[in-house]
């Protein structure tokens, strides 16, 4: 993994010294809403079986962005490897974050970074389908929906029962933009 620049974020792989910026995500209701329905996580007793990724800093692809300007906490994004060739997008922002175009700023960073070096011919991102801000960010990088699926979860988020929607880039139409 390299370091990552945008115009506004610095996105380096992230270390154990992150862990307590993504624990303090975690507890906010409104970063968590469309993941577990808006209660803060509490680790000790969130089971491994969680259907979201809650990162330590030590796990390969995930970036811990921070604000260039001043190095302050933004969020965490992953480009996770699905296979030899698709990779899942996902992120994470602290609300106050939210609305400025850092979430569509540091994904397109992490799109570009697996077409050109990751090698990857399709990257992949879901979202609940109630999840316009996501699904906004998804569409402004590039990303074309594909399909929505029932939700899985095993407890039910207010707005699951819309499902979930696939949003998906492959590697030609990324050429072609």
């Amino acid at each position: 993994m390299t370091i990552l620049q945008t115009m506004r974020l610095t996105l380096t792989p992230c270390r154990p010294d992150d862990r307590a910026d993504f624990i303090g995500l975690e507890r906010d209701p409104e970063v968590m809403r469309f993941l577990n329905g808006g209660y803060a996580v509490d680790r000790e007793t969130e089971g491994p079986e969680a259907t979201f990724l809650m990162p330590t800093g030590t796990e390969p692809y995930i970036w811990t962005a921070r604000h260039t300007a001043n190095g302050a906490f933004v969020g965490w994004f992953c480009l996770w490897p699905e296979g030899e060739r698709l990779a899942e997008l996902g992120y994470r922002l602290r609300r106050m974050d939210w609305g400025q175009g850092l979430a569509s700023e540091g994904a397109l960073a992490l799109v570009n970074w697996g077409f050109e070096s990751g090698q990857y011919d399709k990257i992949a991102a879901t979202t609940m389908a109630i999840n316009l801000g996501s699904r906004r960010v998804m569409e402004k990088i590039g990303l074309s929906y594909a399909r929505t699926v029932l939700y899985d979860g095993p407890d039910p988020v207010p707005g699951s029962e819309h499902g979930e929607v696939w949003y998906e880039l492959t590697r030609s139409a990324w050429r072609g933009r």
